[in-house]
């Protein structure tokens, strides 16, 4: 029986260009998701999974992303000397969840690309499979995304990509899979990703989305990718290529993942994030219903003013 998987990896060292100047001087990873900020979402989801030992990648001008995580004993007993009991339940909490994901940093160096903090952490893998999830990327479902691809792994014994169904439209904005088979149950068997391609040319309805289950196989490609790098100096380094060259020759496959996806990476969806997260708390939601409802109402009776006038 394939092992189950224990390690991950968070790509945390990205500039968050897409949100300036939002991302001035706040991480990406930083910016809030309802009640939480993004990369919590990110670790809950994979402490829930049963992943016990999480790296972030991380750069310059990161350090709120540690400070979050970081025990703060001195808040903790302020707030319970002035009664603030949930408030320093809560500070306590998130400290925890960083205990029980045993959470390191490593700060990125190499040629550019989102291969490159996986190869910095590869380190520690030895011969384990491990996780690859990115922190502008939050799932909502009744089984963690990471729990998903776990499974998907302990039944292929093999590399697995998360995938979304997409409208094709939309195939200039994702890795799409090369499908060579439908396994059921919402796992295929890939041979490939197209990156972006144009809606006629894509060869399949589903994206690649934040999520991957990587092998020592897939490490090894990305070695030789960055050793090319050092050689030649152009381009960058991307897992996406890795997994490519791994699967010309070997079993690649990709799991459906049941959920909704939220992409936090860029305004526009960002905002949704927030909005759809804010509206599904039990105290925000119904104070913002009644905001847009009124806002509906002033809307509506706006043109009856008019033809009063």
């Amino acid at each position: 029986m394939s092992p189950t998987i224990r390690r991950a990896v968070i790509p945390a060292a990205g500039l968050g260009s897409r949100l300036l100047p939002l991302t001035k001087a706040t991480p990406k990873e930083m910016l809030p998701v309802g009640d939480k900020p993004v990369i919590e979402h990110t670790v809950r989801e994979l402490v829930e999974s049963g992943i016990t030992d999480i790296t972030i990648v991380v750069s310059g001008g990161k350090s709120l992303i540690q400070d979050h995580f970081r025990p703060n004993p001195a808040l903790v007993e302020q707030l319970r000397e002035d009664g603030k009991t949930a408030y320093a339940d809560a500070v306590e909490e998130i400290a925890e969840l960083a205990r029980q994901g045993h959470i390191t940093y490593l700060d990125q160096y190499g040629p550019y690309g989102n291969g490159t903090p996986v190869l910095n952490a590869a380190r520690t893998f030895g011969d384990e499979p491990v996780l690859v999830l990115w922190p502008d990327d939050v799932f909502v479902a009744e089984v963690p995304r990471a729990q998903q691809l776990i499974r998907a792994y302990e039944q292929t014994g093999c590399p697995v990509l998360a995938l979304m169904p997409m409208d094709p439209a939309d195939s200039q904005r994702y890795g799409v899979p090369i499908v060579k088979e439908d396994l059921g149950d919402g796992q295929l068997r890939i041979t490939g990703l197209v990156e972006k391609p144009e809606p006629a040319a894509a060869p399949s309805s589903y994206a690649a989305i934040g999520g991957y289950v990587i092998t020592p196989g897939i490490i090894d490609e990305l070695r030789e990718q960055t050793r090319r790098w050092y050689e030649h100096r152009t381009g960058e380094v991307y897992l996406t290529d890795a997994i490519n060259a791994y699967a010309a020759t070997r079993a690649v496959y990709g799991q459906v993942i049941k959920g909704r996806w939220y992409d936090t990476g860029n305004p526009a969806d960002y905002l949704v994030a927030q909005m759809a997260f804010a509206l599904a708390h039990p105290e925000y939601g119904p104070v913002l219903r009644g905001l847009v409802a009124g806002l509906d109402a002033d809307r509506a009776a706006a043109p009856q003013a008019e033809t009063n006038t």
